[in-house]
């Protein structure tokens, strides 16, 4: 599945709309519950503004949704099997971090995720983005520094991290090469 920058923003943008009007929410009410600002909302649903990894995070937890659940509520229902083509594909615009979703389904309790951090990228979440799931972090390839709450912790390939309480995390790759790594999500 190849990645369609302005596909992608407009699904986002819908997404975002559709959730927010469904709930009967202003902007202003989405801002007060997400942490982001009226402004940054607005330029996303017309498509004006990129969102970043950590923005989505705050839009979707506002939404008592992962960021998986945000992304994927348009999509047509998915079966138990989901081919490497229909894993869809997202670039954090800010890291340039490819995140494909390899699994997800309302009804299941678990999310699969890839990440390819390139090098020298950092992203960063809020503890809220934490606060309704478990997560599990497994390297694939590379190096991987986990910050969260005051830990610091380096990850090599085949390392597996589970995390602790929901607590700002940074993902951050401090090496000169990709990393790839696998988040295994358990809904609360």
């Amino acid at each position: 599945m190849s990645i369609d920058a302005d596909e992608a923003a407009a699904q986002i943008a819908a997404r975002l709309r559709i959730e927010r009007e469904g709930r009967d929410w202003t902007l202003e009410q989405l801002a007060a519950r997400s942490g982001v600002s009226r402004a940054m909302i607005s330029k996303i649903e017309r498509c004006e503004a990129s969102p970043t990894a950590a923005i989505l995070v705050r839009l979707a937890g506002a939404f008592d949704l992962t960021l998986a659940g945000l992304l994927a509520r348009g999509e047509e229902p998915r079966g138990p099997l989901v081919r490497a083509a229909g894993q869809p594909l997202w670039r954090d615009p800010a890291s340039g971090y490819l995140r494909r979703q390899i699994f997800e389904r309302p009804d299941h309790p678990v999310e699969l995720v890839r990440i390819e951090l390139p090098a020298g990228a950092r992203v960063g979440f809020p503890a809220s983005s934490y606060a309704r799931i478990r997560q599990l972090v497994w390297v694939m390839k590379g190096r991987l520094v986990v910050e969260e709450a005051a830990q610091r912790r380096e990850l090599a390939a085949g390392d597996c991290l589970a995390f602790g309480a929901p607590a700002d995390t940074t993902f951050a790759n401090e090496s000169a090469n990709a990393c790839t790594y696998l988040v295994a999500i358990s809904r609360n």
